[in-house]
This record gives structure tokens, sequence and C-alpha cells, in this order.
């Protein structure tokens, strides 16, 4: 048997001591109906910053809609970080959560998420990080950032750390001891405003991320070059607990698959990861597509996140 990739054995140890430690009661909690009094409570990463005036408003439309259509009521929160909306699902404060690829594999890896929905863009589901640079800074490739001040977005983040940190790595620059500063910023829209206001160099964050800060004109990509692209990444998937039941299963994901024709809810409406337009949601998802993404996040072992994070701390 071949041994399990660093990121298996990880998440592996992650469901096994969240299986030891919770209690048996929190396995059994009986998930909300969507009725008025025990809405579906959907708990969404913080991608722009944790802002209800952010996230939350590229996601009720399409809630609202899907509402109208079934009957299913939801309440939408935005978490305070990437781990706590992990949390939520995996101690039954949460039915629905949008994920990033990576926190969703660790959710899912303690038996507490099961894939709902991807976005659908000019027919795909995939999206993009990236590593910017400011044009002053004189960074055209990735070994040029010895030296260099760059910020990172929150550690559980797929498109604004795990992957930028794996472009780095198979670069062969070490994040931890090459760079003169690491800024860890919190989020996506954190580290565009520290490249835009000439804190840092360079900064990881997805493309999407980069267009909607762009189109607010909050970064002038006139004065930013793209210095990395990676690979097509999942687009971060919607998520249900697995103990919801199977006809409010079967309702979420036929109304998602269909959210682009519902009454309540135009094409301008219809939002994806953020905040970009999107052609719809498609609920025809492979867990093992999901899985296969996780290869890309081997290279950031925990050792590497610590190192990260202590260089980020000054110590």
């Amino acid at each position: 048997m071949k041994p399990l990739s660093t990121l298996r054995r990880s998440l592996l140890a992650l469901g096994l001591a969240a299986a030891a430690l919770a209690p048996a009661a929190v396995f059994a909690q009986a998930q909300h109906d969507g009725s008025r009094s025990k809405p579906l409570r959907v708990v969404l990463i913080p991608a722009d910053g944790g802002t209800e005036d952010g996230t939350r408003k590229d996601f009720q439309p399409i809630f609202s809609a899907i509402s109208q259509a079934t009957g299913l009521v939801f309440d939408l929160k935005v978490g305070q970080s990437y781990s706590a909306v992990v949390e939520a699902m995996c101690s039954g404060a949460a039915d629905i959560a949008w994920y990033g690829p990576a926190s969703y594999l660790q959710a899912r890896a303690r038996g507490c998420a099961e894939l709902l929905a991807l976005a659908v863009r000019n027919g795909e589901s995939v999206y993009y990080s990236g590593i910017f640079a400011r044009t002053e800074a004189n960074v055209s490739k990735l070994s040029e950032l010895k030296g260099k001040k760059i910020a990172l977005g929150d550690v559980n983040s797929t498109s604004s750390f795990n992957i930028p940190v794996a472009m780095m790595l198979q670069a062969g620059l070490n994040p931890a001891r090459d760079p003169a500063v690491v800024n860890m910023a919190g989020s996506h829209s954190n580290v565009l405003k520290a490249l835009a206001e000439g804190l840092v160099d360079a900064g990881g964050a997805s493309f999407d991320s980069f267009e909607k800060a762009v189109n607010a004109k909050a970064i002038d990509p006139t004065k930013v070059r793209v210095i990395a692209k990676s690979s097509p990444i999942p687009y971060p998937p919607l998520a249900m607990h697995p103990q919801l039941s199977a006809p409010i299963k079967a309702k979420l994901r036929d109304a998602f698959n269909n959210v682009h024709k519902l009454p309540g809810i135009s094409k301008e409406q219809i939002r994806g990861y953020g905040g970009g337009k999107v052609d719809g949601y498609t609920a025809k998802v492979s867990e093992q597509d999901m899985a296969n993404a996780g290869k890309m996040f081997d290279l950031v072992t925990h050792q590497v996140r610590a190192d990260i994070m202590k260089k980020a701390s000054g110590q």
C-alpha cells in the first residue's frame, strides 16, 4: 500500500482527533429543516474580509430565489475566519457552508461536509490563484521575491495562502526564510489593499478577488503585474451537512442546478467567488475531483505553515 500524502495524513489525523474528542451528542444533533422556526443556517467563508456588505450580499440573491422557489428558509452569516466556518459545520451549528477547497477537505475529513454545488462560468467550475507584484518592485518572477515584502491571506485559504505558498516552494523559494517580511493579511482583499498601498512588494490572491478589486477601483491594474498563475482549481464549493434529510438535500441540489432559471433573480445577481458574475451553479459535482485538488497542497505541510506564521510574527 502506498503511503498517504502529507495532506491526507493530516486530514485523517484531524478527523480521528475530532471523532475521539467530540461528544456523540454533537454528531447526533438534528440539523435544521428549513422551516421559518428552524431555517437552514448558511455560513460563508470571509473571502472579502468577512463583512456583511461583501460576501453576504454576493450570495443573498441566490438564496432568496431558492427560498422563493422551494419554500426553504435560510439564515445567512459570514464566518470570522476560514477555520470558524469549518468548526460551525462540524459542531452542528451550520447546515450549509461555503468553503475554499482546502477548508472543504478539512471538513469532509471530519465527516461534516458533503458537496452541494459549484459555480459555473463559461462552462467551467474552476478559478485561479496568483501572485501579484507591484511594477515598481522590479519583480517579474518568483525567484526575485527573495528579500522582498510579501502578503498572504488566511492560513486556511486555498488561493491566498496554500496555492501561493506551494508555487513558491515549487520555484525553489522558501517562503518562511527568503522574503524579508511576510504579512499575514487575513483575507484576499487585505492582501490586495496592502499591495495597492505599497505596504508590500507582492501578494497572493485569487484572480476573481483581483478582478473584483480592480472593478471597485481598489487597486490600479497598471501598477501591478502577475508573476505566477496557478493551474485550474475547483471553484470554492457549497457544501451540506451530511445529516440533512435526503428530501432537503435533493431539493437543494435541484434548486442550485436550476438557479439561473428561477423567478426572482436576474443573471446579474448570480454571483460566485469574489463576487464575480457566473452563469449558474451545478450540483453535478465529484468528491474525487475535489480530493484530487488536495494534491496541490501536499507541499504545504504543518511545518511549512508553522514556519511562515513564525516569520510573520517576527520571531
